[in-house]
């Protein structure tokens, strides 16, 4: 499987388009133990959805607003970003959440020591912990700043890696728990973006669960459109709507006169909470 690019060439975004749903845990044990009196009830889409570099504009979003997507991923930050967002503001994603649309915030973070890919920014088995807290503390003013209320997700961007690499798997699994832990904290719930071969394996097969992600979305270019019949790992694992399946990428699609390319998914997951 060849790698997902964070650069404009290779980053697409799918929306998702059944009905939305109120859940009140996020898939696994750490989440769904947290206070529930505190945490605000989780806004859950099931359906398909695309992901674009890119956040379109607002006219074209009314344009794909033909049912057969329901919601979109959106870059809100971090330093590996691959493209600027100059329609991705507070009014963009209240007008586009009034329309319908389901939004999915991701946020490219630091990347594994290991990975072989020219990013700004990158961790260390040192500095691991410290860059997770400081990259969620960012995720959560990011997402704060457009409208994207507490309890809302954040799906951290892991590129593929060599996991069997185990120095750098630990350090990127501190990371990440780092990461997830601080979101919590924020009362933001977690989700990590990640290859079925790698980095999505790295966190559904890792023995210590401790602050790991409850909801995990896995690329699997196999053009399928499901999350449970090419669930690679434990069927039992992140099943209370929790999982988002990449299946397609670079799709370029004309709806309503605009031409955008996007990867497909397919979404049972949280999307954020806007007000």
């Amino acid at each position: 499987m060849s790698r997902h690019r964070l650069s404009k060439k290779g980053r697409y975004i799918t929306w998702a388009t059944t009905g939305v749903v109120a859940a009140a845990g996020a898939g696994i044990a750490a989440e769904t133990s947290m206070a529930a009196g505190v945490w605000p009830a989780q806004k859950t889409y099931t359906g398909r959805a695309f992901d674009t570099c890119a956040a379109p504009s607002l006219a074209a979003m009314k344009a794909w607003n033909t049912k057969f997507y329901g919601a979109a991923a959106v870059y809100i930050g971090g330093k590996n970003r691959g493209c600027a967002q100059p329609h991705l503001t507070k009014s963009w994603v209240k007008s586009v959440n009034s329309t319908g649309w389901k939004l999915i915030p991701l946020y490219v973070g630091a990347q594994p020591p290991c990975q072989k890919s020219a990013n700004p920014e990158r961790f260390t088995a040192s500095t691991a912990a410290s860059v997770g807290a400081r990259n969620a503390k960012d995720a959560v003013a990011k997402a704060s700043a457009l409208g994207m209320k507490a309890g809302s997700p954040i799906y951290l961007n892991m590129e593929s890696y060599d996991i069997t690499d185990k120095a750098c798997n630990d350090a990127t699994l501190t990371y990440v728990r780092s990461f997830t832990k601080t979101l919590r904290n924020a009362t933001y719930r977690s989700g990590l973006y990640g290859f079925s071969s790698s980095s999505a394996k790295a966190i559904a097969t890792a023995p210590n669960k401790t602050d790991l992600p409850g909801n995990l979305w896995y690329a699997l270019w196999n053009k399928k459109n499901t999350t449970t019949t090419d669930w690679p790992w434990n069927p039992a694992q992140y099943t209370n709507h929790s999982r988002g399946h990449q299946y397609m990428v670079n799709s370029r699609e004309t709806r309503g006169g605009y031409t955008i390319t996007v990867d497909r998914n397919a979404w049972d997951a949280p999307v954020a909470i806007i007000g």
